[in-house]
């Protein structure tokens, strides 16, 4: 019906599909068929769910691929469905946790489309980082999805020229979440010390990470905004997954408080663009929540310099992340 060149109109706008996922997920059903609950009746009584609802759905998805039913009111994983098991799809899935923000956010995308600015609060009454604030278990659900290793260990070598490292005794990591980056940083160069600056309930998350990478001597937590006078002296500031989030106003703000806490000689190294197993662009996803965007090197050197800085090397880390070297002006 209403086909036109083999796109099917119907298939492409289903809603249904989707929220059935995040409703599997929210549930744990994998977990639940995987500790044998596999028939219908204990799947719905372990997961806390309606039979016969629950019972609709599954067949739903098994018609979609995901899960197979091997005999009637049976099921089991497939190899799509294994994918639920992981703690990532999980978090970023959960209807219950910061998953149910960004379903729920795709409801204000013509409102952004329209006004060109984050219209996540017409769904939940909150912007996106006062909405966080507020709710201290969504929070630590963003936090636990952002500090996930999914994406491999996080690559050391921030420098467009390793031998520069020689001259660097010390890490800024501005907005650097629970501190994955800079404790693999420190343990690379045993030489250095390191600052974590972000919000109070993420860096309070960090002490077990620098533990665990045997730093913990060498770091200091500094919990505050990062639009606030940062830590100044040091020798080098990474702003890394930061400026994305922020529309242009901010972004060229937080590159300002780097670029006059590292004057009058540190460096301040922006990231962007994306790593391996990672979207190449979540650019819609960033629109919605926060009216964040990814940016052109043009538009970072133009942001640089409105922030008093000189964008003065340009390197790839063997990720395929780029890495953009700045100085104060």
């Amino acid at each position: 019906m209403w086909h036109h060149g083999g796109m099917d109109i119907w298939t492409l706008s289903d809603l249904c599909t989707p929220w059935c996922v995040h409703v599997v997920a929210t549930l744990g059903i994998a977990d639940h068929i995987a500790a044998g609950n596999t028939e219908i009746g204990p799947l719905a009584a372990a997961s806390g769910a309606d039979r016969n609802s629950l019972h609709r759905v599954m067949r739903h998805l098994v018609s979609k691929g995901l899960f197979a039913e091997p005999a009637p009111g049976r099921f089991a994983l497939n190899e799509a469905a294994q994918g639920l098991l992981e703690e990532s799809v999980r978090l970023g899935l959960d209807l219950d946790s910061f998953g149910g923000r960004m379903a729920h956010a795709w409801g204000t995308l013509l409102s952004a489309v329209r006004s060109g600015k984050p219209a996540y609060h017409e769904a939940v009454g909150r912007g996106f980082w006062e909405d966080l604030d507020a709710h201290p278990a969504i929070a630590a659900s963003f936090d636990a999805l952002m500090g996930l290793p999914g994406h491999g260990v996080p690559d050391w070598r921030v420098l467009v020229d390793a031998t520069d490292w020689e001259s660097v005794r010390t890490v800024v990591d501005v907005g650097g979440g629970t501190g994955a980056l800079l404790a693999e940083i420190l343990r690379a160069r045993p030489e250095v010390r390191g600052t974590l600056v972000d919000l109070p309930r993420t860096v309070a998350r960090s002490g077990e990470i620098f533990q665990a990478a045997g730093v913990a001597d060498r770091v200091t937590t500094v919990a505050q905004s990062f639009f606030d006078p940062l830590p100044g002296g040091g020798d080098l500031y990474l702003l890394k997954s930061v400026l994305g989030n922020w529309p242009d106003r901010e972004a060229t703000a937080i590159l300002r408080r780097c670029a006059e806490a590292a004057r009058p000689s540190g460096r301040v190294v922006v990231f962007t663009g994306a790593g391996p197993g990672e979207e190449a662009s979540p650019e819609l996803l960033m629109m919605v929540l926060v009216g964040g965007r990814a940016r052109t090197l043009d538009e970072l050197r133009e942001m640089a310099r409105e922030a008093g800085l000189e964008m003065t090397a340009v390197g790839r880390q063997a990720s395929g992340r780029v890495i953009v070297e700045c100085r104060p002006a």
